[in-house]
């Protein structure tokens, strides 16, 4: 185990390494940031001067030098908009996109797995077949017109749920939240049930795919034999199996969401770190633009390894070294 855990140790340094060299060759080559940072009418020395505030007047190598320098250290530069260290603006926008993240997986782990189980228990009756159709309606519903739609009936008609914004917050432990209030729990309702429809539709049909290998299983028939009730082999028998396979890819999923929230959060106006990277691309925000990336590659290669050891941890058969 403490093999595998160096081995993988290694492997998430050269990930990070290679993803920090990508990260700095695009941002090379997206253009010149001085002129977001100088006015117009700016002369060729105050633009000089701002390339060398900037550190832009080295060679592109010495420029890669002192970037991975600085994020070994934790400087990922300050912002050029809101002029404060960039990897603090991710900091304080994270625990707003986390909020919808964990709402958004909740709602879909409630829904997707009662009737993933059902349709993979009862594959040829009507209720399995309508379940799979509003799956597959579920993946291939655009996230930007399914927040539109719900903006429209639930916010504009019905006046029922805010239409943008977080509403307000609480501190818990230094971190500002708004699900403890019952206005911030209304802002968060919309933006997590678009987020979640993706994700719920895919889970529900995994989960019906694995229930029906399940089912066909000698446990299962075994415990039939034995009298178990049908919940019972459903959800103590079937389920537990079924849900071996999908540890990787709600782990997987997770990631997904939180890196990749962009245009919801910004449908809704959600102050979160997708709202944050979509305003830093329009505004030329270098710094912010990769603290973003690198915080998305470093989650994705942690949750990885987690999920690759809680694999092991809940299958027995499997070894890790």
């Amino acid at each position: 185990m403490f093999g595998y855990v160096i081995k993988r140790a290694f492997q998430m340094v050269l990930v990070l390494w290679a993803v920090s060299v990508l990260v700095f060759v695009m941002m090379s080559f997206t253009g010149d940031p001085t002129y977001m940072m100088v006015p117009l009418d700016a002369t060729e020395e105050q633009i000089a001067q701002a390339r060398r505030l900037l550190g832009l007047d080295h060679s592109h190598l010495t420029q890669y030098r002192l970037f991975l320098k600085n994020v070994l250290q934790g400087d990922f530069g300050r912002s050029f908009v809101f002029r404060q260290p960039a990897n603090s603006l991710i900091l304080e926008r994270l625990p707003a996109t986390l909020e919808i993240v964990f709402l958004a997986m909740a709602i879909a782990l409630v829904v997707a797995i009662p009737l993933g189980v059902y349709a993979g228990a009862n594959p040829k009756r009507a209720g399995s077949h309508a379940v799979m159709a509003g799956s597959l309606v579920g993946i291939s519903l655009p996230g930007f017109w399914v927040g539109m739609v719900l903006i429209f009936v639930f916010a504009v008609k019905l006046q029922l749920f805010p239409s943008s914004g977080r509403g307000p917050t609480q501190e818990v432990f230094g971190i500002r939240v708004s699900f403890l209030t019952w206005e911030g729990l209304r802002h968060i309702i919309l933006p997590a049930v678009t987020l979640s429809i993706g994700t719920l539709a895919i889970l529900m049909r995994i989960i019906r795919a694995e229930m029906m290998e399940v089912m066909r299983q000698d446990f299962v028939r075994f415990a039939r034999a034995k009298g178990v009730g049908q919940r019972g082999v459903l959800f103590r028998h079937g389920l537990k199996n079924a849900l071996i396979p999908l540890v990787t890819v709600f782990g997987l999923m997770l990631g997904d969401l939180i890196a990749f929230a962009t245009l919801t959060e910004t449908i809704f106006a959600w102050p979160g770190i997708g709202k944050l990277l979509v305003d830093s691309i329009y505004r030329g925000d270098r710094p912010v633009i990769v603290v973003y990336l690198m915080f998305v590659a470093l989650m994705f290669v942690v949750v990885n390894f987690a999920v690759d050891v809680l694999y092991a941890l809940i299958d027995p058969r499997i070894k890790i070294r």
